[in-house]
């Protein structure tokens, strides 16, 4: 009977416990495109503007408080992931098959530059420059609403052409991809 009572009893404090946990407030995020016929992933972390419109890309801002600012971490947490099943052309930059992480470069904040970086798995912050396979500058642009939630897209433009595009907050960043 004892353990009938004690089993129940932890029972009811795991279920307590487990109901009380809140969704992450940056919540993970997939997009994936087949641009000319080559899959193209990015896995992020999508952290919300929260009434800080204004206040994330300024010198003063959220980012700026980030170890590697200017260099920012394209999302929240984890480092942002790059996966492409075959060799692709991101602006310039030659882009072999494989796995990457991204950066983005917002010293300019009217010219941002990509950086897709050779090292994988680490968080987010962990940025080394020795290890940048490249940078493309990125085209800038005001989206036509305050973009609450980070969203990274992957649109196929046809004939082996397409978009990368980064938007949050006031801002929008795309670089070209083939």
């Amino acid at each position: 009977m004892k353990r009938l009572i004690v089993c129940t009893g932890l029972l009811f404090v795991a279920t307590a416990v487990f109901a009380q946990q809140k969704p992450p407030a940056s919540p993970p995020a997939k997009v994936s495109a087949t641009v000319g016929g080559k899959t193209i992933t990015i896995s992020y972390s999508s952290p919300a503007v929260k009434g800080r419109a204004g206040q994330i890309f300024t010198k003063d801002g959220l980012i700026s408080h980030n170890p590697h600012y200017p260099v920012w971490r394209a999302g929240a947490n984890s480092a942002t992931a790059l996966h492409t099943e075959a060799d692709i052309k991101i602006g310039d930059l030659a882009v072999p098959k494989g796995d990457y992480t991204l950066f983005v470069d917002i010293s300019d904040p009217d010219n941002w530059v990509l950086i897709v970086s050779k090292k994988t798995g680490e968080w987010g912050l962990a940025y080394d420059p020795t290890q940048d396979l490249g940078k493309v500058k990125m085209k800038m642009s005001k989206p036509p609403a305050l973009v609450e939630d980070l969203k990274y897209t992957i649109a196929d433009m046809g004939g082996g052409n397409g978009r990368i595009t980064l938007a949050w907050e006031n801002h929008s960043a795309s670089v070209p991809v083939q």
